[in-house]
Formats: C-alpha cells, structure tokens, sequence
C-alpha cells in the first residue's frame, strides 16, 4: 500500500462513526497518565502495595506493554487479510495509517476503546497479580502513553539529532521500506528479541 502524506482515509459513512475514529493525540495520553498515577496512589495510600513493590511492579508492567505492542503491531494490525473480512478491520485498525502515516488524528485508538480493553486488563491481570495489580497496570498504562507519544512524534516532527533518532529511523523503515520489521514503536526490544529487526547501515 503506498503511503499517502495529505489527506485522510475515511473508515465508516456514518459521519459519527468516522468522527469517533479521529483523536487528538493530547487526550489519550493524558488519560492514561492520570489513571497510571492514580492507580500507583491508590495501592500505596491503601497499602495494597509498598513504595519498593510500586516501583518493581511498574517496571514489569512497561514490559509487558512493550511486548504487548509488539504483538498486536505485528499479528494482529498485520495480520494476514487472506478474507475480506479480515482486509476490512486490518485497514479500519491500521491499514489506513499505513496509507496515509501522516493524518495526525489518527495515531490512536479512540480513547473510548482504549479505556474498555485497559479495563479488561485490569481484570485478566488482577486475577494473576492479585494485589499488584495497581503497580502491573500503572506500568502497563504508561507504556501505552508513552508509545502514543513516541508514534505521534516520529510522524510530526523531524527527528533529533541525538540517540533517540534511531526511533524515527526504526519506524520509517517498517512504513516506506518493509512493513514486515520494525515493529516495535517505543522501543526495538522485542525486534532484537524475536528477529524481527531490518538490516540497515548505520544513518549519520
């Protein structure tokens, strides 16, 4: 799919669906930074959790948001659309920001989606944390901030000229030269980890 850099896709008819589809990438993050800090409060003042188990905890859940996001980057908004069904909701979940990588209101999920599957979260790791949960999911809401905020980044600006270009260089090659790598956005971890990463020079 080539990339278009004006314009926007349009997903749905219905004119309140498609307006449901676009977010300003301020709100999302913002969201979820108060609710990681008002979950780490809450286990802490109501000692669910201590300081130390707070921080540890955090940590493991900003670990598993980066392989989360590997994972659904790289199975589920690539997956294989061998079915028109399946075509349908990959270009409606990311297909139509491979094509168009530069419509800025479309870098993140409807914050109203995003809260419902951070609460199912909630839950599923409740049930394997029991207490911990508040540091787990604090952690895992932070990565999912900071990854919107790296993506909207590497689209919007230019990079810097620091160790944090590679970001902006990771990611160009997975959307103008082989979507099939490079699917870690906030960080390549999981690229080194599961071979996923593209052979490339070194860019000066």
């Amino acid at each position: 799919m080539k990339p278009n850099h004006k314009g926007q896709a349009q997903i749905f008819q219905n004119p309140v669906l498609e307006r449901l589809t676009r977010t300003h990438i301020a709100l999302p993050i913002s969201i979820f930074i108060v609710i990681a800090i008002g979950l780490i409060y809450y286990g802490i003042t109501y000692s669910f959790i201590n300081v130390l188990e707070a921080i540890g905890f955090f940590l493991l859940g900003w670990l598993i948001f980066s392989l989360i996001e590997y994972c659904a980057h790289r199975f589920v908004f690539h997956m294989d659309t061998d079915t028109p069904m399946k075509e349908r909701i990959q270009y409606t979940f990311h297909g139509n920001h491979h094509e168009y990588p530069k419509d800025k209101e479309r870098l993140a999920m409807p914050p109203i989606v995003s809260l419902f599957i951070a609460s199912f979260f909630f839950f599923v790791f409740k049930l394997i944390f029991g207490q911990f949960v508040f540091g787990v999911v604090a952690g895992l809401l932070f990565g999912y901030a900071l990854y919107l905020f790296v993506h909207y980044a590497v689209h919007a600006y230019a990079p810097p000229k620091n160790f944090l270009k590679q970001l902006w260089i990771h990611h160009s090659i997975h959307h103008y030269k082989d979507p099939n790598v490079a699917y870690g956005v906030s960080s390549p971890l999981w690229d080194y980890i599961l071979g996923t990463m593209p052979k490339r020079t070194n860019s000066k």
